[in-house]
């Protein structure tokens, strides 16, 4: 599961989100895709929800959609925007 690290301030833009983290003292710019999966994350969220909301979204193959998803969201916990859990609902 993919679940937001840090409480932001924000700016739309048009279909892009301009954000401060007033703790850190950084800001960071959202192009339309990482807009719209940083919007998807108000609430948790997994890889595959996530694909499925771009999928939905943009017209672009799955493997495409794929790889791009995985590099922005391991750009979002690089920079501590998101947090990544293993979440493994039965324990054997």
């Amino acid at each position: 599961m993919y679940e937001r690290a840090v409480h932001l301030l924000e700016a739309e833009l048009g279909d892009e989100i301009l954000t401060l983290d007033p703790a850190a003292g950084q800001c960071f710019g959202f192009n339309p895709v990482a807009a719209s999966i940083w919007r998807r994350l108000a609430q948790p969220a997994g890889f595959d929800e996530l694909k499925q909301t771009l999928l939905e979204e943009y017209d672009v193959t799955t493997d495409r959609c794929t790889e791009e998803l995985r590099e922005l969201m391991q750009v979002l916990v690089d920079h501590g925007l998101v947090r990544h859990s293993n979440s493994n609902s039965g324990v054997s």
